[in-house]
């Protein structure tokens, strides 16, 4: 599902600020190309014992993305479940504690973007 209101989308930096404040948001960089980045974050609900990815895209604005000093902007932020045997459905329910940890990664990345 897309999270309308993560307001994230369109905040801009370089890439390598962006890839420092992802990290300690507890983000990694896993997919990736010239002009476009997906910044995931693994969630685990240790009652189902079920794993879900708050997932941001990003696409460069200015230069490419090896450069350190590309521009990148945040777009979607999504969040879903993971699937069997690498995968993420994003129409299932969100469990509300999962949520609530995702909004407080958002709340993070927003507060070392705005340093």
């Amino acid at each position: 599902m897309i999270i309308e209101n993560a307001g994230l989308h369109g905040r801009t930096s370089d890439l390598a600020t962006m890839d420092e404040a992802m990290d300690k948001a507890g983000f990694i960089r896993w997919q990736w190309e010239y002009y476009r980045a997906t910044y995931d974050h693994k969630i685990t609900d240790p009652v189902g014992a079920s794993h879900y990815f708050l997932r941001i895209n990003a696409r460069v604005t200015e230069g490419k993305l090896e450069n350190p000093y590309a521009i990148l902007q945040l777009t979607d932020t999504y969040i879903g479940a993971e699937t069997f045997p690498h995968g993420l459905d994003y129409e299932v329910a969100i469990p509300d504690s999962i949520m609530k940890e995702a909004q407080e990664r958002i709340d993070k990345i927003k507060q070392l973007l705005a340093e």
